[in-house]
């Protein structure tokens, strides 16, 4: 049975680095991984160290473009999974899916509908799917994101940053998206701040899996602009991050 797991939250909370040190946890072992950045800001492949030299959008836009032209005996599924497929960025260890840029003017539903049949079936051919999805909830709104068995929740310490996390839970369940299970992770946490976070999540009625220290190696590495991925074993960020690997189950 294929897994997948989505990360997301309010921005700037470090959604993308925890996706990233996820990724770093898990090919450490043969299961096979399907990698998506589901953020039109694209930060994920440089987070891994990878190049991903062609987008989903980009196949979006074709479809787009050519559905008028197309006749209509044609399986405009197949032709955009085979653009999908055109567009999958393959390295040694997993397989990485980049959506791009925002849509432009006019209407993508088409496009969307398509995609979103298209996803459901490549996942499938994969163990597991880690998805780095767009900061707060629009992806849940255009149901771009559903059908999950985790979702993580990346919040800092701030109240304001566990509200979103309440919101996020409420609306999957008000648009009944299928995700089994949801946790909320909190990053770069401090000594002093530590007592607080946990207080805020029990107070929402959220259930905090990890605790991810302030680390210095990330941040200067993030700063830098190097693959976080290069962090060592040491790295607070990196243990705490198998932690909360091993309590949702990989």
């Amino acid at each position: 049975m294929s897994q997948v797991i989505a990360i997301t939250g309010k921005g700037g909370t470090g959604k993308t680095a925890l996706a990233a040190l996820l990724v770093r946890h898990l090919i450490k072992n043969r299961k096979s991984l399907l990698v998506i950045d589901a953020d039109a800001d694209t930060n994920l492949p440089g987070a891994l160290g990878v190049t991903a030299e062609k987008t989903v959008g980009e196949m979006k836009e074709f479809m787009f473009e050519q559905r008028d032209k197309m006749s209509p005996d044609t399986d405009k599924e197949r032709v955009l999974e085979s653009k999908i497929y055109e567009v999958l960025t393959e390295t040694k260890h997993y397989d990485l899916l980049v959506m791009g840029r925002p849509e432009g003017a006019g209407c993508y539903c088409f496009a969307n509908n398509l995609l979103r049949g298209i996803m459901d079936r490549l996942i499938k051919n994969y163990d597991i799917t880690i998805i780095d999805t767009a900061a707060g909830l629009e992806h849940l709104s255009r149901r771009l994101i559903r059908d999950v068995d985790t979702m993580v929740v990346v919040t800092d310490g701030s109240r304001r940053g566990l509200q979103t996390a309440e919101r996020i839970r409420d609306l999957a369940g008000k648009l009944s998206l299928n995700v089994k299970r949801m946790y909320v992770a909190a990053n770069k946490v401090t000594d002093e701040n530590r007592e607080t976070i946990k207080r805020y999540a029990a107070e929402l009625k959220l259930e905090l899996i990890g605790a991810i220290p302030f680390d210095a190696g990330l941040a200067r590495l993030d700063m830098e602009g190097t693959p976080l991925v290069q962090l060592g074993d040491d790295s607070p960020a990196v243990k705490e991050t198998g932690v909360i690997a091993k309590r949702i189950g990989l």
